[in-house]
């Protein structure tokens, strides 16, 4: 009989980041995949997270919509399901690609718990659609439908605000999720070399410091046959802001051990989530001791 990794509630838990170099064949990519996570579940994972576009990293329209696939009938979904029955762990796929329409596909996050079942899914709301200085071209949104949902899921250890790559620079989803009771923020992702150089870090702390929450963010690391090159540095970040886990440059099993006690203790600290109040923005300066409407003609 096989126990799980778990018990039904703990302030801790042990989180485990999933690095990995996806490739053009979604076949490579879940075998690649599958051994990790047994990996990080051997190692006593009992929360597994794998990176964004986890099945398929292809920059070639046709060949993307040819192996991607509806949810519903979709064989990569069905071997995670079975795979986090058979090891008793809650597997969350950062996204990978689903079809949803005939020319439109969704950048998907899927949750899925210890039995197997599929508890929540989250679709990238923020496209990649920018050129970087030495002429770097993303365009996400031509293949890919933006969400307009945000998610918030349970585990047994707290709730779980789900979010991909791009997200990262919108604060105010961040903002939202937390309030709405997240306490743990998911960001898997695929960054670039060159905007992870500048910014993941920095803004992986804030996400953390901003909201007092964990941040668990699995990456894409390294050069792909399709031609992209990411960034890696899957990273652990406390809700103080500490790293507490960082991996390199290479496909790694990223292990943590989190500390739930850590978000009331940040937030007893530097309560902000309770200090936010209404404002609106000025168009002009009123001289001091009158309000804008008195200090008109």
């Amino acid at each position: 009989m096989t126990t799980s990794n778990y018990p039904p509630t703990a302030p801790k838990f042990k989180a485990a980041l999933i690095q990995m170099t996806t490739s053009r064949s979604v076949e490579n990519n879940l075998a690649v995949a599958t051994s990790m996570i047994r990996d990080a579940a051997a190692k006593g994972a009992q929360y597994v997270q794998t990176p964004e576009v986890t099945t398929l990293m292809e920059m070639d329209k046709a060949k993307l919509f040819v192996d991607t696939r509806p949810e519903d009938d979709n064989p990569a979904i069905a071997h995670f399901r079975a795979l986090a029955r058979e090891l008793k762990i809650w597997l969350h796929i950062g996204s990978m690609g689903v079809a949803v329409a005939p020319d439109k596909l969704a950048n998907r996050a899927l949750l899925i718990d210890p039995k197997g079942a599929l508890t929540a899914r989250y679709d990238k709301i923020h496209m990649f659609d920018v050129t970087l200085p030495g002429g770097e071209n993303y365009r996400e949104s031509k293949n890919y439908r933006p969400g307009n949902a945000a998610v918030i899921a349970d585990l047994p250890w707290g709730k779980l605000g789900i979010t991909i790559c791009y997200d990262l620079r919108f604060p105010h989803l961040y903002r939202s999720l937390a309030k709405a009771g997240a306490e743990i923020l998911a960001i898997p992702s695929a960054f670039t070399v060159k905007t992870g150089k500048a910014h993941w870090h920095t803004l992986m702390r804030a996400r953390a410091i901003e909201n007092n929450c964990w941040v668990l963010a699995a990456a894409q690391t390294g050069k792909h046959e399709c031609g992209r090159d990411t960034y890696g540095h899957s990273l652990v970040v406390a809700p103080w802001g500490e790293i507490i886990a960082e991996a390199g440059v290479e496909p790694i099993v990223l292990i943590a051990d989190i500390d739930m006690a850590a978000v009331a203790a940040a937030r007893a600290q530097v309560p902000s989530l309770t200090h936010d109040r209404p404002y609106e923005i000025a168009g002009s300066v009123a001289p001091l001791g009158k309000s804008k409407d008195q200090a008109v003609g």
